[in-house]
């Protein structure tokens, strides 16, 4: 999972690994773990929930961890990630079943696809996906535009991942490059940046990176990939008057509620930096994710399904029947909540900490390189971005405001490297577009890597004048 574990990085702390095993047995124990769970899954054709928890045991094993400390931590990281994103998982679903039923994505769907043509729908979806995703975690924006892009894909005929791919970039870009998200946040403040100029030379490096990794690439991955979602989770209307659907502004507005909430509080953040003065005790409430997908919730029970003629009987037996089909991607996104965890338990983190203490490179490079290391190793992209910028930071201490900023940027940039089998959203990628392991490394991975190259590139063009 993503957000994990940024108050404690932020404080400097580093849990007491449950192994002593030296850096050489980490590192083999790492690679063991994770070829054990790609073996399984693509070869043995084992569920991905028992392959995680399989691979987690075996981790623990070659780490020379004791087993009840390993199986402690893979249940602590499961139910973390299930406590944490499984809420926002159920919430998404909910919304997205009344945005379907109701008619309002349809009606979202068919304005998207009467004013774009199919040159211009990908650069639209990453547009949308870049809006929707700054003031919020990859996995709940995800959950916000599944409906959109499935339905995009499907009514329009085009592939999953054609308009999937430019979606997905959209959200990593404003995740990784970009304040207001915890990483970045974590990482100015370790660094001591300037928030508004980080966010200044984001969006120059965030807009031109998106564009390749998302529109262009996705041509790609549209040759490379074939799939087709899993049934249940292309949303379709059920039980409704065709003739009565919501209008576009209010699905609109009520599909941004969570957006404007989350975007609210990050503004406030920034403003009031105070915690103890009311009006941002009351937006951390309001503002906070599962709360502000709750709120959308129920106002979305009356714009989108008393406007649709939903009785009290329709809108509960909508709620029951959106929470089915989500069942197995909790489970598995809760296991590689588990396999992270237990990555980190047993010291790999730290290990890759410790061996890039020695390295000769300048700061802005070292710090996409650690970020680079932890984030394979960790499957965190925010704990690869907090532990790599205080590394970094005794290195940035007599840099321009600039450069300063461009470290943050790197680091960031960095801990979206190659996103594979040890994080959460891998799994949720796979299992809501319905890929193989391997259909996903091609795709979603191959997409991670292209952001954190080539946003590095530009970071680097940019040093040079700056």
């Amino acid at each position: 999972m993503r957000h994990l574990s940024v108050e404690m990085l932020a404080a400097g702390s580093q849990p007491d690994p449950i192994t002593s095993a030296g850096n050489a047995q980490l590192g083999i124990a790492a690679l063991v773990g994770i070829a054990v769970i790609v073996l399984l899954i693509t070869r043995f054709k084992l569920h991905a929930f028992l392959s995680l928890t399989v691979g987690s045991l075996v981790l623990g094993a070659v780490a020379a961890a004791p087993l009840d400390k390993a199986i402690s931590s893979f249940t602590t990281g499961l139910g973390d990630t299930v406590s944490g994103v499984g809420v926002l998982i159920a919430l998404g679903a909910v919304l997205g079943k009344l945005l379907a039923d109701s008619g309002g994505a349809d009606q979202i769907v068919d304005t998207i696809l009467a004013r774009a043509s199919r040159r211009t729908i990908p650069w639209a979806m990453a547009l949308i996906a870049g809006i929707v995703g700054l003031p919020m975690f990859f996995e709940v924006g995800l959950v916000l535009l599944i409906p959109v892009v499935l339905l995009v894909a499907k009514r329009g005929n085009y592939s999953v991942m054609r308009v999937g791919i430019p979606a997905l970039a959209g959200l990593s870009v404003m995740h990784g490059l970009i304040p207001p998200h915890p990483g970045p946040l974590v990482a100015i403040d370790a660094i001591d940046a300037n928030l508004g100029v980080t966010l200044a030379l984001g969006l120059v490096v965030g807009i031109p990176t998106l564009v390749v990794a998302g529109p262009l690439f996705g041509k790609v991955a549209a040759r490379w990939v074939e799939t087709t979602p899993p049934e249940g989770v292309v949303p379709e209307r059920a039980g409704a008057d065709p003739g009565k659907r919501p209008g576009f502004g209010i699905t609109l507005a009520t599909v941004l509620l969570p957006v404007v909430l989350m975007l609210a509080k990050a503004l406030t953040d920034i403003v009031i930096d105070d915690t103890e003065n009311t009006v941002q005790r009351v937006m951390d409430v309001i503002g906070d994710p599962m709360i502000a997908l709750l709120v959308a919730v129920l106002v979305a029970m009356f714009t989108l399904g008393r406007s649709a003629g939903f009785t009290r009987d329709r809108l509960s037996s909508t709620v029951g029947a959106s929470l089915g089909p989500i069942a197995g991607i909790l489970l598995i996104v809760g296991a590689g909540g588990g396999f992270k965890q237990t990555l980190v338990d047993v010291g790999i983190g730290q290990m890759i900490l410790d061996v890039s203490q020695d390295w000769s490179v300048p700061a802005l490079l070292l710090g996409w390189l650690i970020a680079v290391g932890i984030r394979l190793a960790t499957g965190s992209a925010t704990v690869a971005t907090v532990s790599a910028a205080g590394l970094v930071a005794p290195l940035a201490a007599d840099m321009s405001t600039a450069q300063a900023a461009l470290v943050v940027l790197a680091v960031g940039a960095g801990s979206l490297f190659f996103s594979h089998v040890n994080d959460a959203g891998f799994w949720l990628v796979k299992e809501y577009f319905g890929m193989n392991v391997g259909q996903t490394i091609k795709s979603w991975s191959v997409m991670e890597t292209i952001i954190s190259v080539v946003a590095l590139v530009l970071l680097l063009l940019l040093s040079l004048v700056v």
